[in-house]
Parts: C-alpha cells; structure tokens; sequence
C-alpha cells in the first residue's frame, strides 16, 4: 500500500488562454502532506521499515519532515524530525502535532542535516535524507507514471505534454521527474527546472559544471533553500534535457497570489517559483504546446501569507 495520493491532473484554463497552450497541473498540493514529498519519502521510510528500521531521523526544511512524520506515524516508528531557524513556529507545531520528535537546530538546513547525521550514527537509526536517495528519486518519479496515465484515460488524448515544469530545491523531484520521464519512453521531453535567485545551487552548479556550495541562502523560499544540490541534480541535466532558470521572490510570491485566485488553492513561494515560468510568460516556455506545471504544494502557507503578498 502507498503512503501517498494519486493527485488530480487539471487543466488550467486561464493560462492555457492567456499563453494560447493547454497548460496542465499536477495538482501535488493535495497529497495528505500539502505537497510531492510524501511520494519519495513515503517510498524510502516503507523500504527501511520492511528493513527493520526502529526510529528515522529527518532534517527537513519542513516539507520533508512534515512527509516524513506522517510516513514514521503510519508505520509506527519514532522520528525525529530537525528544522533550521529558518522553519516558522506554524511548521513547527504542525509537525510536532503529528506526534514527531522536533529538535530546531542549525541556522540553515545544512546545519540541521550534520546534526541529523551525527544522531544517526550515535543511536543507530536510520537516515532519512530530504532528497539525496535512490529511493525518492523512485517515489517522485511516480508522478510523471500517473499524469501520462491520466492524459490517455481521464482526458483521452493522445498528445502528452511536451515540456515539465518544476521548482529545485535540493534536486530530489528533478531527479525524479527525469527518472519518471525514462520509464515512460519521454526521452526529449525536456525539464524547465526552477528557482529562486537567493537559493540557486542547481544553478550556479550548472553554470561552474560541478557542485557549488552557496555561501548562504537568501529567500522567501526557504524550503527551497539548500546550499548545495544533490550530486544526482547536476547529474541529471548532463543526461537529459534540461533548462536551469532563476526567478524573483517577487515573481514566486506573485504567482502563488495569482494561482489562489484562480485555482482556489494555496502554494507556497517554492512552488510559485515554478508557476511564475508560466505567469511570467518566460521565453523559456515559448516552444512548447502542452506544458505540465509540478504544484508541488508545500505546508507553509495561508491567508494571512497571500494577503501579505498580495499587498507588498
């Protein structure tokens, strides 16, 4: 039994007219975690609990930890979930509402994650990394399996969307993306990979053609906010065809704003990174016919949130 949803595939009609495309979402804010992360980290906590895993230690942004808590509470194990100081105090208490262990340690995430480490390697429990993993890679490829269903069942179409859309944080959905659109035979279907200009490690990555440590991470996007990919996010873009790009807090802010108004739904800046390609009408796009948009959802938002972006 998965841990995870299948997500609605939607068709987005005012963009699709706005950008004269039929733009398509995979709506992954409406996995029972608020966003995709329950897909991989679901898949791993399942794999090492059928190991004999006793307790799983996750250092999280949010997203993660918030999937990994509820993956350790199904399964019946402890976790321990660490969280920068960069988590709000509402993430917090959402995760610790779960019944997860919450510790907030480190200034940003890569502080978080040493500790995360260091706990591992002294109580002998196992390691559930937010996005470096085999087995995440696999979960979140899951997606790209269920939206090529969806368009030939739901909407019987045979055109499959020609390009994907998705935010970056640490690298675990792009590689997923990717590996998803292998199994299905989408060889030169390309990958529009997204984030925002305080938090681009893929980014500078790409541009240096190896990995690179940021010095620090600078956005309203903090769940986005790894100061280095994983090894397999550069990887990927070497291997298939991918498109690195940047956007504004602004831009990502504007467009979950404009995405609540007329999708009736919540994201938060790290997905808005992705949508804002869209809303932008970014030249990045311009090729493309039938673009899917990853709603990677995410759990620190709310009204209070749109209402204060909507008015900056």
């Amino acid at each position: 039994m998965n841990l995870h949803h299948h997500t609605p595939l939607l068709a987005h009609l005012p963009l699709s007219r706005a950008l004269k495309k039929s733009v398509w979402l995979k709506m992954e804010n409406c996995q029972p975690s608020g966003s995709f992360k329950m897909r991989g980290l679901g898949l791993m906590c399942q794999r090492a609990a059928a190991r004999g895993a006793k307790h799983f230690v996750c250092p999280s942004g949010g997203n993660a930890g918030f999937a990994a808590a509820m993956a350790g509470v199904a399964l019946g194990i402890p976790t321990t979930i660490l969280v920068p100081e960069t988590t709000s105090e509402q993430v917090r208490e959402a995760i610790r509402a779960i019944g997860a262990e919450l510790l907030v340690i480190g200034a940003v995430w890569d502080e978080s994650n040493m500790a995360a480490l260091a706990m591992c390697r002294a109580e002998n429990a196992v390691y559930i990394p937010p996005f470096d993993h085999p087995d995440i890679w696999d979960g979140n490829a899951t997606l790209i399996d269920e939206a090529v269903t969806q368009l030939e069942n739901q909407f019987a179409t045979k055109s499959q969307f020609d390009v994907v859309i998705c935010s970056v944080g640490g690298g675990g959905l792009l590689a997923g993306v990717v590996q998803g659109l292998k199994r299905n035979g989408l060889l030169t279907v390309p990958v529009i990979a997204v984030e925002t200009e305080g938090a681009a490690s893929l980014n500078a990555a790409v541009q240096a053609g190896e990995l690179v440590t940021l010095a620090g991470i600078n956005t309203i996007a903090t769940t986005l906010g790894s100061k280095r990919v994983a090894q397999r996010a550069l990887d990927v873009t070497r291997e298939h065809p991918v498109f690195s790009i940047t956007v504004t807090d602004r831009q990502a802010t504007d467009a979950c704003v404009r995405f609540a108004d007329e999708m009736r739904a919540l994201v938060e800046p790290a997905c808005g990174a992705a949508l804002a390609v869209a809303y932008q009408k970014m030249a990045v796009l311009q090729p493309y016919k039938n673009p899917l948009i990853v709603v990677c959802g995410g759990i620190a938002v709310d009204l209070d949130r749109i209402f204060a972006w909507r008015t900056a």
